[in-house]
């Protein structure tokens, strides 16, 4: 494999991945990109990481669109695919714009709001080259990414808590669960609070989003309460604290976010295909530092994500 594209894979997996939101989806866009940066006149690419940058933004914005087209067939909420995440040897990153409620609060954008956001949030970059990745003009791309911070900037507020204040409110919530505490369950959620689960047709889960702290705590304590065997595990998920949930046939993780020191939104992933991946560590591909070349990135912090690469 190309020692140039290898240098910057890491950078290129985690702009995929903010991009398309799937593990799957990005190795297929990253195997395509090295695909054609093998097939490229490499003496005509002056700068390799903006070039292979554009190749990726411009691949994962068609893998959105097709599964736009996909999604009409898909069975119940789909929800983004969970990934691993560890304690990072640059020590705290921020890992925000990585969170499964971001990711799937994301999903209302256009994909190219969604390129523009990540491109310009996460990667820094002027409007100018910005406009080159998405064949886009650059007051059409401000435009665009105003657009997005509008329809994210609600969510976004809500989704920042310290990691021992999640791990008490998951630990506490599916505790209450279990003893089918409802009164207890009520003082841990939002009033309006929301669960999703994907279980992608492959797994029994609510196929419509469940609203409200008296819907969403009755559910829970159904789901848990009657469970003869169930193993819970801590874990960490797309930067924040998370629980596998194990029973004799089956598996789900449970995330959160949360408001005010209350719940607000509960995710459930069960569907097996986005539960394969779940392995250490997202940090190879987190965006540490800033070289000056206009791309904040990691180096390699130990390897390719996925323990396979493009």
């Amino acid at each position: 494999m190309s020692a140039e594209f290898v240098r910057h894979r890491p950078m290129l997996r985690g702009l995929a991945y903010r991009l398309v939101g799937t593990v799957h989806d990005t190795d297929d866009v990253l195997q395509e990109a090295y695909l054609r940066w093998v097939a490229a006149d490499r003496s005509a690419v002056a700068q390799p990481r903006r070039y292979l940058t554009r190749v990726v933004a411009r691949l994962a914005v068609d893998q959105l669109r097709a599964r736009q087209a996909r999604r009409e067939s898909y069975v119940g909420e789909w929800l983004p695919e969970p990934v691993a995440t560890g304690a990072s040897p640059f020590g705290a990153v921020d890992t925000s714009d990585l969170s499964i409620a971001v990711l799937h609060l994301m999903e209302r954008l256009t994909p190219p709001q969604r390129a523009v956001f990540v491109l310009r949030t996460a990667f820094d970059l002027p409007y100018g080259e910005i406009a080159g990745i998405v064949d886009r003009a650059e007051d059409d791309c401000r435009q665009l990414f105003h657009r997005a911070e509008r329809a994210l900037h609600d969510g976004r507020t809500r989704f920042a808590a310290p990691a021992d204040q999640h791990r008490r409110l998951l630990t506490g919530f599916v505790a209450a669960a279990r003893e089918g505490d409802l009164t207890r369950l009520h003082r841990l959620l939002h009033a309006d609070v929301i669960a999703w689960s994907d279980g992608g047709g492959r797994t029994r889960s609510a196929r419509r989003p469940i609203r409200s702290a008296a819907k969403v705590g009755r559910f829970f304590a159904a789901v848990y309460g009657r469970a003869p065997v169930m193993e819970v595990a801590p874990l960490e998920l797309n930067g924040a604290p998370a629980l596998r949930i194990t029973y004799p046939r089956s598996h789900h993780v449970l995330m959160l976010a949360v408001e005010a020191d209350v719940i607000c939104r509960l995710y459930v992933v069960s569907n097996p295909d986005k539960l394969g991946a779940l392995r250490p560590s997202v940090d190879q591909f987190l965006q540490l530092r800033d070289d000056g070349g206009g791309v904040r990135h990691g180096g390699d912090l130990g390897g390719d994500l996925l323990g396979r690469g493009a």
